[in-house]
């Protein structure tokens, strides 16, 4: 049996799609596991020329994945930098953004925004007004339009891409796949390929994959989804992942304060005090409840 070392490009249920040595494998798990993300670099025994069994997924540098009460679900493996991609219309979802930004900085990758379709001047000062509270915490904002400036938006977006590994994510609606379509030429006859070669049944877009840029940069384009759980961050992961929280703790009357209602606590004090948005602690005390709500 022929042994290999390849990169997971595409994953579709329990459907994989590797690359190694510039061939493209269909693969499987070995038993019922599918512990396996795009991006996950892994061992392959090869069954045949384009097929494959995964036998070992090789450590990770970072893994993001998002979680309900009953099960998770990967979302890339080895990424260095999330793009959350928001646009001036429809109206983009701040609990999206914010449960984003928190996965991230649990995960350790660095986080942006990307604000599309800047030319729909009419929604504009408003989505501008919205993001600040996430600038104010440290998170570039990146103004592109992806139809209307397609040359600005690459000459903004492809230095920013050079030597990472960058996840796209965000809802339908917002435009990343014409960024997709922008910035990895011939994209859509990618996307045909390893629809076809997942054997999927149908021409479908609801997969993650991976493309590459170059020799050491990629994007992973992800499915538009509305929900983004975190049911698997502790209580002492949670504090931690809300970078706003960061000067304020440690500041609180009680060593095991939870910053919920306690006499006292550094972070209520700069939630009143505003240095904390409010609708950022409210989303901290939902994801305290869902904590403590797992079952896995």
């Amino acid at each position: 049996m022929k042994k290999k070392q390849g990169i997971i490009i595409a994953a579709h249920g329990r459907h994989y799609l590797a690359e190694a040595d510039g061939t493209r494998l269909q693969c499987v798990t070995r038993g019922k596991k599918t512990n396996v993300a795009v991006g996950d670099i892994v061992d392959l025994t090869l069954t045949s020329p384009d097929q494959a069994v995964i036998d070992k997924i090789q450590e990770r540098k970072t893994l993001l994945y998002r979680s309900d009460q009953y099960k998770s679900k990967l979302l890339a493996a080895n990424v260095t930098q999330l793009f959350i991609v928001v646009a001036t219309e429809p109206g983009f979802a701040d609990d999206l953004i914010s449960r984003s930004l928190v996965a991230a900085d649990a995960a350790g990758i660095e986080a942006s925004l990307i604000l599309n379709k800047i030319d729909v001047v009419e929604g504009l000062e408003r989505a501008r007004e919205r993001l600040k509270v996430y600038s104010s915490m440290g998170y570039a904002v990146h103004e592109v339009s992806a139809t209307g400036q397609p040359e600005q938006t690459v000459a903004t977006l492809a230095p920013l891409l050079e030597h990472q590994s960058t996840i796209l994510i965000g809802q339908s609606g917002m435009g990343k796949s014409s960024l997709i379509n922008l910035l990895v030429p011939d994209a859509d006859i990618a996307t045909r390929e390893i629809s076809a070669a997942l054997d999927t049944g149908k021409h479908t877009t609801t997969f993650t994959r991976l493309y590459h840029l170059g020799p050491d940069a990629s994007v992973i384009d992800s499915p538009g989804f509305q929900e983004f759980g975190l049911y698997h961050l502790s209580e002492g992961m949670l504090e931690r992942a809300f970078r706003d929280f960061k000067p304020y703790l440690g500041h609180c009357k009680y060593y095991n304060c939870r910053h919920l209602a306690e006499p006292q606590c550094g972070v209520l004090d700069a939630v009143k005090a505003g240095k904390i948005a409010r609708m950022r602690h409210e989303l901290y005390g939902q994801l305290l409840h869902e904590s403590a709500q797992t079952l896995y």
